[in-house]
């Protein structure tokens, strides 16, 4: 097995939106390596989200080349397209994406429901569920409603759905959006622990905190790669948290003194 998952060369996307075609994207080449930690940035406008629309096979490239798993997908037609998307990528949102009347374990399960995993039972597909939510440590919250649990909660249910096909990518656009500080470092502390466990994700973000958690980051620029580095001083998650625990304590001491 080639220890590279994702292989794009000199892609380009054009919009042919209007009398002047718009290139949201030029020129990129990329390789990603599985057990990759990759930060994906850049302002608005600069290509970021359509790049992450291709590699999650959402969108197709104007040109060039994007071979996923050793698979080249401009060789696909929309139903292979879709089952290779099933297969080999997860997908995390910014806004959970959760069905509201659905327990979390349902929600988690809902990826099987379809593609390569159609054909098992349902007790594999609950016990594989479940499994999931245990890696997130949600196991104790399965038959918990979305409006049950935090937005931390519900994020760690988006990410169990996400892993519940084992894919080769993980996919995540902006998954502490909608988090408080707090709350963002819990997160990135399961995208750690899920990367340390040989899990490539990618991660679009804006913000430099959070992208300080991943291994590389890339910064794109009108629709072109302009810093491609690995990261160093990497912040770690569990530290970080350890850290305002601490932070907490005295601040609730400090108080009780003065009380």
């Amino acid at each position: 097995m080639s220890s590279l998952v994702v292989q794009i060369k000199d892609i380009h996307k054009i919009y042919e939106s209007g009398e002047v075609p718009v290139h949201a994207v030029r020129g990129v080449s990329l390789d990603i390596h599985r057990g990759e930690f990759i930060a994906l940035m850049g302002a608005s406008g600069s290509g970021k989200s359509t790049l992450m629309n291709m590699l999650g096979c959402l969108d197709r490239q104007t040109k060039g080349t994007y071979l996923l798993d050793g698979i080249d997908i401009d060789k696909l037609d929309r139903n292979q397209l879709a089952d290779l998307r099933n297969q080999k990528l997860g997908f995390v949102f910014q806004g959970f994406n959760l069905l509201a009347r659905t327990t979390a374990l349902e929600n988690v399960e809902l990826p099987m429901l379809y593609g390569r995993h159609r054909k098992a039972s349902s007790d594999e597909i609950r016990e594989r569920a479940m499994h999931c939510l245990e890696i997130v440590g949600l196991a104790n919250r399965a038959d918990h409603m979305p409006n049950q649990l935090s937005g931390g909660q519900q994020q760690r249910v988006a990410i169990a759905r996400g892993l519940v096909n084992s894919p080769q990518v993980l996919l995540a656009d902006e998954p502490t959006g909608n988090l408080d500080s707090k709350t963002s470092v819990e997160v990135m502390g399961v995208f750690q622990k899920l990367n340390d466990q040989g899990i490539t994700i990618v991660m679009v973000t804006h913000e430099l905190d959070v992208a300080h958690y991943c291994k590389r980051n890339l910064i794109l620029r009108d629709g072109v790669v302009v810093r491609d580095a690995p990261v160093e001083n990497r912040s770690i998650a569990a530290e970080e948290m350890k850290r305002l625990k601490q932070a907490e304590t005295a601040a609730k001491l400090t108080t009780a003194a003065h009380a």
